[in-house]
């Protein structure tokens, strides 16, 4: 396993690896020793091709999370909100896809949205904290102050997420 830092303090690209013969494969997808934090909720999202997701977090019952792509391909987006952070208010982006075994591993305090690039994604998430509806929040995909480049013109967003906050508003809160 090789670990890769980004300029954002606590977000990591694990690159795992993959054991390859004439049956197929097989890949590591997590080892708790190599984390400090614990995951006890995993969950999983399947999204049709151009479906973009976010930009997610908990306020309250923050939550870290490990991001693996499973089948397709994605871009993935970590807005870094933590307010005492050198890179506050700025994003991070990767493409994530299943050809290669990557996970991504979001700390505390990021917002979190993908576009899907190609059909069928799988994606699966291990959560250093369960769900929690009331510290559910979002932050605008599209936000102008953020100017994330997403490789989508016109992607599919739901309802929800069409409502997130303006940045400027979510940092008021």
């Amino acid at each position: 396993m090789k670990l890769i830092k980004t300029k954002f303090k606590g977000l990591i690209v694990y690159q795992k690896d993959t054991y390859k013969d004439n049956r197929g494969y097989f890949r590591e997808l997590f080892l708790q020793k190599h984390f400090n934090e614990k995951f006890p909720f995993d969950v999983m999202s399947y999204s049709k091709k151009n479906v973009l997701r976010g930009l997610h977090l908990q306020l309250k019952k923050t939550q870290a999370k490990l991001i693996t792509v499973l089948q397709g391909k994605i871009f993935d987006v970590c807005v870094d909100c933590r307010k005492k952070s050198k890179t506050f208010g700025k994003y991070f982006s990767i493409i994530l896809s299943d050809k290669e075994n990557k996970s991504l591993l979001i700390p505390k305090g990021f917002a979190h949205g993908f576009c899907s690039l190609t059909g069928d994604v799988v994606l699966h998430y291990k959560c250093s904290n369960y769900r929690h509806k009331d510290s559910e929040t979002g932050i605008l995909w599209n936000d102008e102050d953020l100017n994330i480049k997403w490789p989508v013109k016109n992607p599919i967003v739901s309802t929800k997420d069409k409502h997130n906050l303006k940045f400027k508003d979510f940092i008021k809160k």
